[in-house]
């Protein structure tokens, strides 16, 4: 019989001592997207497998060997979704967003599903965050969609990594390029995996993501797509590396990424880092201009990128980049008796009403066991509220960090903590900036 106290192959708990780095770094991207204009969309995390099918492509590593696909019990073919991008455009198709101003910005954080051999940031359930920009043509969008990218790694003081561009032209100009690349490979068919055998009749430029070892060597020989996009896909990349330049994004032409989803058209850029192993790309996307009238609605120009967060937050910790510290409560309420237990609660749900982090003992612990269970927390106040309190009407605020002792009355408690926590922090201000703060109303300030 399985253990069922044990997850399954590929997937991973996120503990609290972790998630509350997870949901800074994921709260960071959010507002960043704001600030460019990108909403929150929100999709299922299964859809019709004919979506990804016809959206992310057959001839595809994702769609041949790694989704997770299932019947339902009405027959009908279901697939948890491997990646989020088919399911936005879906979303914008089914809601008419069409007809709202356009481009249409959205952003998510999702769950994904792949059946492949679980490493290092790469698990069968992975998240990710990803933008779509849907009902733009212009370079200009491309480039800025990049910009947001660079923007999120700045901020969140990731380093080291590299961006690389490259145009892979739209499905007229292709038409060429797929039969140099036919040619190419069918003289070195004898020596091709099983997979790229069946990629070169259907979609050659697919064996250039191959990770084979031996179809990777082969494939470095190969025609470069750049030497066959038309003059307008040339010009369309030409703006796009004008306005990076512009915003001073440093970035290098690599002629050989083509990414790995078969909606990608013209732009296509990821950022790439040395310090994760193989798996070293933590962003990538492009545009998919054709992926609308794949899925059977009108033409509607659009781009995007997807960006890993297991695979970022592995870089963040081999680069040891800085993260805010978890947030410790501000005070914790120690009891003796059932009397003071019931005010305890009390004062605790005025306090967090008024935004302060409260906790009380609702274990039965003894005071001595309060403290201790306090200090593990890492409160930053505590109080102790017993008879002899209760009857007397005052309390005594300790500051765990510093030592320092403030007698409170009961009657008003949540007004003195309040104004106690604003004078702390004035005082803690002032001492790390060295600001003179005598003579000024602490009122003036709040």
């Amino acid at each position: 019989m399985a253990l069922v106290t044990k997850a399954i192959k590929g997937t991973q708990d996120l503990l609290p001592n972790e998630s509350y780095k997870n949901r800074y770094v994921e709260q960071t991207m959010l507002d960043i997207a704001s600030k460019f204009g990108y909403k929150e969309i929100r999709t299922p995390v299964f859809e019709y497998t004919e979506l990804f099918s016809r959206g992310v492509g057959d001839t595809t590593d994702v769609v041949q060997k790694e989704m997770y696909t299932f019947d339902d019990k009405g027959g009908r073919s279901i697939t948890l979704r491997p990646e989020g991008t088919a399911g936005a455009m879906r979303a914008f198709l089914e809601h008419g967003l069409f007809n709202e101003p356009l481009p249409q910005k959205v952003s998510y954080l999702t769950s994904c599903y792949r059946y492949e051999k679980p490493q290092a940031g790469r698990l069968r359930e992975f998240h990710q965050f990803g933008v779509e920009c849907l009902g733009t043509a212009a370079p200009a969008a491309d480039a800025e969609l990049i910009s947001l990218a660079h923007e999120i790694f700045s901020h969140l003081g990731v380093e080291g990594l590299r961006l690389e561009i490259n145009s892979i032209g739209c499905p007229t100009c292709r038409k060429k390029y797929h039969e140099a690349l036919h040619s190419y490979f069918e003289s070195k068919k004898a020596d091709l995996c099983e997979t790229c055998l069946d990629r070169l009749g259907r979609n050659p430029m697919r064996i250039l993501d191959c990770k084979s070892p031996v179809c990777s060597e082969i494939a470095k020989d190969a025609p470069k797509v750049l030497d066959y996009i038309c003059e307008d896909c040339s010009a369309h990349f030409e703006v796009v590396k004008k306005h990076l330049d512009a915003m001073n994004i440093p970035y290098v032409v690599n002629p050989t990424i083509v990414r790995g989803l078969d909606y990608y058209t013209r732009t296509v850029f990821e950022f790439v880092s040395e310090q994760i192993g193989a798996q070293g790309t933590v962003c990538g996307g492009g545009r998919y201009d054709g992926l609308a009238e794949q899925l059977g609605g009108n033409s509607t120009p659009s781009l995007g990128f997807a960006l890993g967060i297991e695979r970022l937050m592995l870089l963040m910790q081999a680069q040891n980049t800085p993260l805010p510290e978890e947030e410790k409560p501000d005070l914790y309420i120690a009891s003796m008796g059932e009397e003071a237990t019931v005010l305890a609660a009390k004062l605790a749900a005025s306090l967090r009403e008024e935004g302060i982090s409260v906790q009380y003992d609702v274990a039965g612990r003894s005071v001595k066991a309060q403290m201790k269970f306090a200090n593990k927390l890492g409160v930053r106040n505590t109080v102790v509220i017993g008879d002899s309190e209760i009857e007397s009407g005052k309390v005594t605020v300790k500051d765990m960090n510093g030592g320092e002792s403030v007698e409170m009355e009961l009657d008003g408690f949540e007004d003195s903590y309040q104004s106690y926590l604003i004078q702390s922090a004035v005082a803690e201000i002032a001492g790390t900036d060295g600001i003179d703060m005598s003579g000024i109303n602490l009122a003036d300030l709040f």
